[in-house]
């Protein structure tokens, strides 16, 4: 890869990597499948699994 698409590429994959990480773990381990009748539903649904997956992560965290 050349020299000037190196570093912006390092960025960015950093970036992803934090999201898709958290996304497979709703996924997989949560069991997210979102399939709701409009964009308020979804929002609510993916907004009470992310809920659930930092109250999960703080309780391992904090032990």
């Amino acid at each position: 890869m050349p020299e000037p698409h190196q570093h912006p590429n390092h960025t960015r994959s950093a970036v992803r990597s934090a999201v898709e990480h958290v996304f497979a773990d709703q996924t997989a381990r949560m069991g997210l499948f979102i399939r709701t009748i409009g964009l308020v539903r979804a929002t609510v649904k993916i907004g009470l699994t992310n809920l659930a997956y930092k109250f999960r992560r703080l309780s391992g965290l904090e032990g």
